[in-house]
């Protein structure tokens, strides 16, 4: 596996995976079903190699893990939460296109 690939992070690994991560973390709420999930999926791996290791993605799958998206208040999907240091930094709600993506990843950086 890539060093780059985008990480699916479970409620078990959320605090270890993004809380207590060393740098910055993307964090894609998304489930299955959602259509403009899959419509950014392909941005979210392309932005992964990109950014390397200045920026890590990870996927949390809604359905499956109830107990994340309930604490950062996720309503709809896909949302994605950019952490730092543990704290939500940033939070963008719905499909977003590759500019728009890096863009607010790179007001983040």
């Amino acid at each position: 596996m890539s060093e780059h690939a985008i990480v699916n992070v479970t409620d078990a690994e959320f605090e270890a995976e993004v809380l207590k991560a060393e740098g910055p973390v993307l964090v894609d709420f998304w489930a299955q079903w959602c259509g403009p999930c899959k419509m950014i999926a392909p941005v979210l791996e392309d932005l992964a190699g990109h950014y390397g290791d200045k920026l890590k993605i990870v996927k949390v799958d809604v359905d499956a893990n109830k107990e994340s998206p309930a604490k950062y208040n996720v309503r709809g999907i896909p949302t994605l939460l950019l952490f730092k240091g543990g704290n939500v930094e940033g939070t963008k709600v719905g499909a977003l296109s590759r500019a728009q993506l890096t863009e607010f990843i790179d007001s983040q950086l």
